[in-house]
């Protein structure tokens, strides 16, 4: 919006500075932040008095979960709010990846919270069928992969590769649809502990801000080898929103967790990462970045398909967090490991960008 608002003004004075990205994405961050911050309390104490009982706790899980009983769910709903104000106020709305990426945000934010709504309100921690929840994700990134394909080409960049690509063709919508749908689901499986998901989408999308950016110039992309996507700078303003948003939630999610994510917040955030590596072409560089994500994601995959093969698991407990914690490590010893490897996941994905 002040964007608009300054270019109608031909950005004269200081409205010159919002004519560059890296000043909007620093002032996304802090008003997303700021916003979280100022509405997280009350927030919190709507849900705790709307939800009662909290968001019901896996009886068949770790015992030290059963502790957590009565702590409020939904919690996605506040980074939601803050991500899309910030967005709304400081991103070029003429930018057609700002839509697509705040379809899949908006919308898996949306299944997420009927997912939530239905086991708070059922007592029950199964929610919406998975086939239903699935189909309504893959309609809402069909939607974003159209738009976003308008703007680009329907190559798969190979990373650590100069100018190496696979032309998917018209596979590349389904190929979109499902890194988005990929992600949302995978950050959805690992918010299982306190902070545990949070960090390593602050991670995650300051990576993809410094891609974002770097893809959308093209002097940089030439340089570095790398695909250029034009406006797709803008979407470092989108990563810095949802840092913004994540830490003002990692403020009140910090052991003990005074409210959890939800899958609002999961989805939403996992949807969102998915469409910003769609939109900047960089679909591999993600799963390296997001590896914690993936891994996750695979060691439930893994054990449900050992056991209805052999009735035998190959993890203690899936995902792979639980697996630590019946091992005996402590919750926050589990959380704080995780986000390390975050970090050097995020430091090999960004030398894909020199080492070619």
């Amino acid at each position: 919006m002040l964007y608009l608002i300054a270019e109608y003004f031909h950005f004269e004075g200081l409205a010159n500075l919002i004519r560059y990205q890296t000043f909007r994405a620093g002032a996304a961050m802090m008003t997303a932040l700021v916003i979280g911050l100022i509405i997280g309390p009350r927030f919190i104490n709507m849900l705790r008095v709307r939800q009662g009982k909290g968001q019901p706790i896996r009886e068949d899980g770790p015992q030290t979960h059963l502790a957590k009983r009565g702590t409020p769910t939904m919690g996605g709903l506040m980074i939601l709010i803050s991500l899309v104000v910030s967005m709304l106020i400081w991103m070029d709305l003429n930018n057609p990846f700002v839509w697509a990426c705040l379809a899949v945000t908006i919308g898996f934010g949306a299944i997420g919270f009927l997912d939530d709504y239905d086991k708070v309100t059922k007592r029950s921690h199964k929610g919406v069928s998975g086939k239903i929840r699935l189909f309504l994700e893959f309609c809402v990134a069909g939607v974003a992969a159209y738009i976003i394909v308008s703007q680009v080409n329907t190559n798969l960049y190979v990373p650590f590769l100069s100018n190496r690509y696979i032309p998917l063709g018209p596979f590349y919508y389904v190929f979109a649809a499902v890194v988005m749908v990929g992600a949302g689901n995978a950050v959805n499986l690992t918010d299982g502990l306190d902070g545990l998901a949070t960090m390593p989408v602050i991670i995650a999308a300051g990576t993809f801000a410094i891609i974002a950016y770097l893809a959308g110039r093209a002097d940089f992309a030439t340089y570095l080898g790398i695909p250029h996507v034009p406006r797709a700078g803008e979407l470092a303003i989108l990563c810095t929103g949802i840092m913004g948003a994540g830490l003002a939630f990692l403020w009140f999610n910090a052991p003990p967790a005074a409210v959890f994510m939800g899958d609002t917040g999961s989805l939403a955030l996992g949807g969102a990462l998915g469409a910003i590596a769609v939109a900047a072409h960089h679909e591999i560089v993600l799963a390296i970045v997001g590896g914690l994500f993936v891994l996750e994601a695979a060691s439930v995959i893994i054990q449900v398909f050992w056991f209805k093969r052999t009735g035998r698991r190959v993890f203690r407990m899936a995902p792979i967090h639980h697996h630590f914690e019946q091992k005996g490590w402590a919750e926050s010893t589990v959380v704080i490991r995780f986000w390390i490897v975050s970090i050097i996941l995020a430091v090999i994905g960004l030398s894909t960008l020199k080492l070619r």
